[in-house]
């Protein structure tokens, strides 16, 4: 009982602490009705908060309670015990941070769904999480899921700037829609600013570039392994391999010799790959041969933000690199995007060929609906559109 008591203080206490001001662009798009919700995301992108600010917001701290699921409680103590003891002291909505860290962890999340009616479970975790798989395929057919990623452009002129823009469709943007806010008087200033840390909510934070880099050493020596059951001295292949992709990204990946370099077999470095992305530090960029579903082979791969290049690469990153980096990052969250066989992308029946402020139409010109984006430029002319607008679409 007196531990129970300090997990719901500790909650109290965090949610009375939670800022909210701002909330992120998933926050309107939950259905936060459904009984059993989660939340899978990259680590820092600020899914903790958006638990708190609902919690804040919509309900009472009498029948809510926030815990993290490494809290050392669990290590002596059930999540399922918890949540039945907190149904029946009055509990509706128990919600659960990094499930990825408990063993079981749908197993119980299913036995309390099942067992409780009456309590609303909300749950977080790592992107990699993959609730449609093995024993956690029962939990699928009872969770909503939702997969949230780091902030759009839009986000961090409100969170950064206090600059409101509203959010535009992939149309809106193609057909000029776009207007400057009154306070927006030097979007490309800002633009290069959010390219170089506006991606992570907590560049507000002192000695953010450490903060960036022990979360992808979190995730590729903790998140990985534990979830692929990986041993240690994978997890410093891992770090060989992501270095391999900051140095050279986009590029094509030759499985064979990257296997070469890290010491391993093909098989293991798409597995490897599979696990980065998922994971969100790198993204695949796939050809059209599997359609929508993104089945098709690997055409390039990139470091998954332009925040992540700037940490990343040695040196100053390459200007090409970081405005497809961006163009894939940001409009893949609405809309699919794959490999085009003349231009750098395809995105559902357009064509988009991403370049600085002299990159000409050569790449387009077969395209039935091409555009050509650039970067250093302010408004849309005929078919040549702002790269930062791509930046508005959520």
């Amino acid at each position: 009982m007196e531990e129970i008591q300090g997990l719901i203080e500790q909650s109290n206490y965090m949610i009375d602490l939670t800022n909210t001001t701002f909330v992120r662009y998933m926050y309107n798009e939950i259905n936060w009705s459904n009984r059993l919700i989660g939340i899978k995301g990259p680590r820092g992108i600020g899914k903790t908060t958006l638990l708190l600010q609902y919690i804040k917001r919509n309900l009472s701290t009498k029948d809510s309670l926030y815990v993290t699921a490494d809290h050392f409680y669990f290590s002596e103590h059930r999540l399922f015990d918890l949540a039945d003891y907190f149904v029946k002291m009055g509990g509706r909505h128990l919600f659960i941070d990094e499930i990825h860290k408990y063993g079981d962890w749908s197993k119980e999340l299913k036995l309390i769904y099942d067992l409780h009616p009456t309590l609303q479970i909300v749950f977080t975790g790592s992107s990699i999480l993959d609730i449609d798989k093995g024993e956690e395929a029962d939990l699928s057919r009872r969770a909503v899921m939702y997969e949230m990623q780091g902030l759009s452009f839009r986000e961090y002129l409100q969170l950064f700037h206090n600059i409101v823009m509203p959010v535009y469709s992939l149309e809106a943007v193609l057909t000029g829609e776009v207007k400057k806010a009154i306070d927006l008087k030097y979007p490309l200033s800002l633009f290069v600013s959010y390219l170089a840390e506006g991606y992570y909510p907590f560049a507000k934070e002192p000695d953010f570039k450490i903060k960036l880099a022990q979360v992808v050493n979190q995730t590729l020596e903790t998140d990985i392994p534990f979830y692929a059951n990986l041993t240690v001295s994978t997890a410093r292949k891992l770090k060989q391999l992501l270095r391999i992709i900051s140095q050279s990204c986009p590029f094509k990946p030759n499985y064979q010799e990257i296997s070469q370099m890290i010491d391993t077999n093909r098989t293991q470095v798409k597995d490897y790959l599979y696990y980065i992305e998922k994971t969100g530090l790198i993204a695949q960029l796939r050809d059209t041969t599997g359609g929508l579903r993104s089945l098709g082979k690997i055409e390039k791969i990139y470091l998954d933000n332009p925040t992540l290049l700037y940490l990343l690469a040695e040196g100053t990153p390459d200007i090409g690199n970081i405005r497809e980096t961006f163009f894939n990052n940001q409009i893949r969250v609405k809309y699919p995007v794959l490999a085009s066989k003349i231009a750098d992308f395809e995105v559902n029946e357009y064509t988009f060929e991403v370049g600085g402020k002299n990159k000409g139409k050569k790449q387009i010109a077969q395209a039935q609906k091409g555009f050509v984006v650039k970067d250093n430029i302010e408004y849309k002319s005929g078919n040549i559109l702002p790269l930062w607008h791509f930046g508005l679409l959520y």
